[in-house]
């Protein structure tokens, strides 16, 4: 069932001018309103979460008010020592690396995602269960806490180039814009945050890489003991499937990617009975046969993406995999309907036009 850390809905009632007692008790003032369930280790069940979402806006319909408040109410140390961790890591960017990995410790409705690119980087907000009337007001806190906290310990002025949110505005775009101090989209695919490169570099106030890799010591064991089998294998696959089109990325660089030592990473996949020579030879091969069954790519194109430099080489690493060439393959699955996946092609198509006529082999 999923959950939510209780220090978010004590810091939105707290925004609306209510109080929850540790018993789950809404108050105003000397009043009992409302109730909701606070269990042991400080999590409310996520339905309850919602619901005294939806309880709350009832009684402010004025959203952008609630966020402001939210985000000027909560703070960083109510996350425990994941909030000292995000204090005390050197830069912005390591901070954002370890909301994106340890995020599930505070609730397992959402998670965030860094992407990092040329320019611009985006920190994006995925919800993990069905969207619901608080959907909107879940996305809106949550970014507005972010990039509110964000700034209030980076050693600079914390600079966004944009936000977007997926829901319609209810509200005037302008007040969202003077509050996060960028252009504000609604209506758009992804609830993210956009970051100019250079402000990810910057230097928090409270900064020492020593304390904070102690921190996200124990934050790693917390985690582990949460998440399923293979927690590791399955996030790297993820990773790696994303980041082929531009090579078959270092150890070393995942690892990072991932918050831990490389030597961490080997160990970790080692228990797990893996490797990542294995884990990169899965992903290739996964994406290959998506492609080459799913989207109108040509047989140099795949192989672009899943990071071989000659289509020979692909086509020689395919047939040891899976038995056929790639265009044996490709035909013995062509009755079935073939779609570009937005999934698999988004972010690749400008690197595609790049190096298009670098592509070894002729189009398939």
């Amino acid at each position: 069932m999923p959950k939510v850390i209780a220090a978010f809905a004590k810091s939105l009632a707290r925004a609306a001018g209510f109080t929850i007692e540790t018993d789950g008790t809404v108050r105003s003032g000397e009043t009992i309103v409302h109730r909701c369930s606070i269990e042991t280790g400080d999590h409310i069940d996520a339905k309850e979460f919602y619901t005294l979402l939806e309880w709350i806006t009832r009684r402010q319909p004025r959203r952008l008010t609630l966020v402001e408040a939210y985000a000027g109410t909560l703070q960083v140390d109510d996350l425990g020592i994941l909030g000292l961790a995000l204090k005390t890591a050197p830069t912005l960017h390591a901070s954002l690396k370890r909301l994106e990995r340890y995020h599930r410790l505070l609730t397992d409705t959402a998670v965030y995602r860094l992407e990092e690119g040329t320019g611009r980087s985006r920190l994006v907000l995925e919800q993990t269960t069905p969207d619901d009337a608080s959907t909107a007001l879940r996305s809106e806190c949550a970014l507005g806490g972010v990039a509110r906290k964000t700034a209030c310990f980076a050693q600079q002025a914390l600079e966004l180039t944009a936000v977007t949110f997926r829901h319609h505005c209810v509200g005037d775009p302008q007040d969202y814009e003077a509050f996060f101090g960028c252009p504000v989209s609604f209506g758009c695919d992804e609830d993210a945050i956009v970051f100019p490169d250079q402000t990810l570099k910057l230097p928090n106030r409270l900064g020492d890489a020593a304390v904070s890799d102690f921190l996200t010591q124990h934050l790693d064991r917390e985690l582990d003991a949460l998440l399923p089998e293979n927690p590791i294998r399955a996030d790297a696959l993820r990773r790696l499937s994303t980041a082929l089109s531009t090579g078959v990325p270092q150890a070393a660089e995942l690892a990072a990617e991932m918050g831990m030592s490389e030597r961490t990473f080997f160990r970790r996949l080692a228990d797990e009975g893996t490797s990542f020579r294995d884990l990169v030879r899965e992903a290739q091969a996964s994406l290959a046969r998506d492609l080459l069954a799913h989207s109108d790519c040509s047989i140099a194109e795949v192989a672009f993406l899943t990071g071989f430099a000659e289509q020979s080489t692909f086509g020689r690493a395919f047939k040891r995999w899976v038995g056929q060439a790639p265009a044996q393959f490709r035909m013995s699955r062509s009755e079935k309907p073939r779609t570009m996946r937005s999934a698999v092609m988004a972010g690749t198509a400008q690197r595609l036009a790049g190096r298009a006529n670098t592509l070894a082999g002729p189009a398939v």
